[in-house]
């Protein structure tokens, strides 16, 4: 039987493997952009103080652009295909980035790594399409547990291998697992289901449609863009921070941080229990209010005390997560035959703003240092606070 977009609807049940696949493809695909974070105390001392501000930005600008260009084609062509064919190209990009010689081809290296990195994003569908409707939730939320936690959990591998072998070292590491990404999927995936593709041009002017004709689906990706945008100002600048006096930590020391972090991973299934229950204003407003809650901790006591460093990680990973979830509930249930589609407007909005964020964080922390970066994180959480405050409660 088709859906209303013209694709088919899935042959194939949520196994055990594919579940397992989708939540190892979503965690080992999304790491890829945050590998170069605890890493940039060692960039900056072989190109310069730019590559601060440059290689972040362009694997998050690359994301961006990989959720919007790539990921609308699962909603006509194979994810499985999409899968493969990604993770194979990111394992060449990552060979590229780990052999630059210049910042430029480290900078182009990353848009690419970004671009294709966006294969974590056709498993969050992918878990949708093929789960039953009665567990359709909580197997979107385990999936989205394991891109969370691989967002978390690279930072801590980035570290400790860069501060022991050097930053090639983790890129080279990071190709040899991407080759393994596509095995995995061609093992435990299930075939294509769509019989008639729609056409690129189609699916990308249906894109728009959704947006001009779904208010919650737009405020939904803004508040939840700029709470990401605070998100990457911290994680952009927390290296810099912790490398320094009086803290002096090493990549391993600043990589350890994203093992806190694991913690706001945890948080996605009772966000999403939270959410069935009361709706997904109140979990995002939660959520946003912590946000907030980590900067001003991090403003007080985040130049002296790695205590508040460590419970800043906390608070920003949980409030985040927690209004993910929510929000993502939220657009996921507006049309459940777009839902690639939802996908790519809600995420290319949040890498969108994530990498003005790191963008924004890494000129602060420049210009003003730590008290900046926390300026920069409250100013943009706030205003994601303030768009679920503020949105008519009949919406």
């Amino acid at each position: 039987m088709s859906g209303v977009d013209g694709t088919a609807a899935p042959a194939h049940g949520f196994t055990p493997r594919a579940r397992f696949g989708l939540t190892l493809i979503a965690g080992g695909a999304v790491a890829n952009i945050y590998y170069n974070q605890p890493l940039l105390a060692l960039l900056v001392g072989e190109f310069g103080e730019r590559a601060a501000l440059w290689v972040p930005t362009a694997s998050l600008i690359g994301y961006g652009l990989g959720i919007l260009g790539l990921v609308p084609l699962g909603d006509s062509l194979s994810r499985r295909s999409l899968i493969i064919g990604q993770t194979l190209g990111l394992a060449v990009a990552l060979l590229a980035a780990a052999l630059s010689p210049t910042l430029t081809t480290l900078v182009l290296a990353s848009l690419v790594i970004g671009v294709l990195a966006s294969a974590a994003q056709q498993a969050v569908p992918f878990a949708a399409e093929l789960a039953p409707d009665a567990s359709r939730g909580s197997m979107v939320g385990q999936v989205m547990t394991g891109l969370l936690t691989g967002i978390l959990l690279a930072r801590t591998a980035s570290g400790l291998v860069g501060a022991q072998y050097g930053w090639r070292a983790v890129f080279f590491a990071a190709s040899a697992v991407a080759v393994g990404m596509a095995a995995v999927a061609a093992a435990t995936l299930p075939g294509p289901a769509q019989t008639r593709p729609l056409r690129y041009r189609a699916l990308m002017l249906s894109i728009l449609h959704l947006v001009r004709t779904q208010p919650a689906l737009r405020r939904a990706s803004l508040s939840q863009g700029l709470l990401f945008g605070s998100f990457n100002a911290f994680w952009a600048t927390l290296a810099l921070l912790v490398e320094a006096p009086p803290f002096d930590l090493t990549a391993a020391g600043a990589g350890l941080f994203g093992v806190i972090g694991v913690a706001g991973a945890c948080v996605a299934p009772l966000s999403g229990r939270f959410t069935d229950r009361h709706g997904a204003r109140p979990m995002v407003v939660i959520g946003a209010g912590l946000v907030v809650a980590s900067f001003a901790v991090l403003w007080i006591g985040g130049t002296w005390s790695l205590v508040a460093v460590g419970l800043g990680v906390l608070l920003i990973d949980i409030g985040l997560n927690a209004a993910l979830i929510a929000n993502q509930t939220r657009v996921y249930a507006l049309v459940p035959s777009a839902r690639g589609r939802i996908n790519t407007v809600l995420f290319t909005v949040m890498f969108v703003f994530g990498a003005l964020g790191a963008f924004a964080g890494s000129q602060a922390f420049l210009v003003a240092g730590w008290s900046g970066v926390c300026a920069v994180g409250i100013a943009l959480a706030g205003a994601g606070f303030l768009v679920n405050v503020l949105e008519p409660r009949a919406a």
